[in-house]
């Protein structure tokens, strides 16, 4: 299942809240650029493993590495993305978003009591457990087996490996590393959304650099330094980089020619958009979709 995002960076949760609130993914770095996906956010929690490489977590301006085996809890909420940043195979990266309502109703003592505290607690973005060290990633490697197999109760097993821990971590709870965002890191993620929202609603005109400052009411010096802090490059390149992951979609789900989903994602040439996109896939738009046998 791709990530799929909204103009806000809110990713899109297919699961129904009044049914089993949570979401497994798994696999989904092979489909991505360089194996790194989208800046982006949701309001559920989310429980990650490094199965087999190294994965940098991108939260907010701080990155975070797991290697083989650790496991992240990332709170409701905080602007993120994911990077492999070892081995030449795409990491099966195991994670699931749900919500709290998976242990408790909103309503309840048990959710009031020990959910909300940690959701609305803006000093814990996210607690990384270590492989050899911690009980959670066993609780994690439980989880991630049952939504893979999908054996008969396994959503009690998942609920029940979900409230160990959150036990852990609520009983844990002084112990944990906390952040205290400033000001200017706030205002800097705002802007980074503002720019990364005109970019996507607009990416099939004619964005310049200007277009996409404005959007955000600063400089293009402002906006080059906000990009380069986020994600480490310069807002025309995550411009072209969107353009050239949905004209990967196009090729993979549509009947379309090149030319014209060239033209729909915003490059002016087929011929440009045929080098951006060996640039970041490492094949041509032709080759990649003979690879699909189409």
């Amino acid at each position: 299942m791709p990530i799929l995002i909204d103009n806000e960076l809110r990713e899109f949760m297919p699961y129904k809240k009044s049914m089993f609130p949570i979401t497994y993914f798994h696999d989904e770095l092979g489909s991505l650029p360089e194996y790194a996906g989208p800046l982006h956010w949701h309001d559920g929690f989310e429980i990650a493993m490094a199965d087999s490489q190294n994965i940098d977590y991108q939260i907010g301006e701080k990155h975070v590495i797991l290697e083989k085996g650790d496991v992240i809890f990332l709170n409701g909420n905080v602007l993120h993305r994911i990077r492999q940043v070892s081995g030449k195979n795409p990491d099966k990266l195991p994670n699931v978003v749900f919500s709290g309502t998976i242990i408790a109703p909103e309503t309840s003592l048990i959710y009031q009591k020990y959910i909300q505290p940690v959701s609305q607690d803006n000093t814990l973005p996210y607690i990384v457990f270590k492989r050899n060290i911690d009980n959670v990633c066993k609780c994690a490697d439980n989880m991630f087996n049952a939504m893979e197999v999908c054996a008969d109760c396994y959503e009690l097993i998942v609920q029940r490996e979900i409230i160990n821990i959150f036990e852990y971590i609520v009983c844990h709870y002084d112990e944990w590393q906390k952040v205290d965002s400033s000001r200017i890191q706030m205002k800097t993620k705002i802007r980074v959304q503002k720019m990364i929202s005109y970019i996507h609603n607009h990416y099939s005109e004619n964005v310049t650099l200007e277009d996409i400052s404005k959007s955000a009411n600063i400089s293009r010096s402002e906006a080059a330094r906000c990009f380069k802090t986020y994600m480490g490059c310069s807002p025309i390149d995550a411009l072209l980089r969107h353009r050239v992951q949905l004209a990967q979609e196009m090729l993979r789900d549509t009947t379309k020619t090149i030319d014209e989903i060239s033209a729909e994602c915003g490059f002016n040439s087929a011929n440009y958009f045929c080098r951006q996109f060996k640039r970041i896939y490492q094949v041509t738009p032709s080759l990649f979709r003979k690879s699909l046998g189409k």
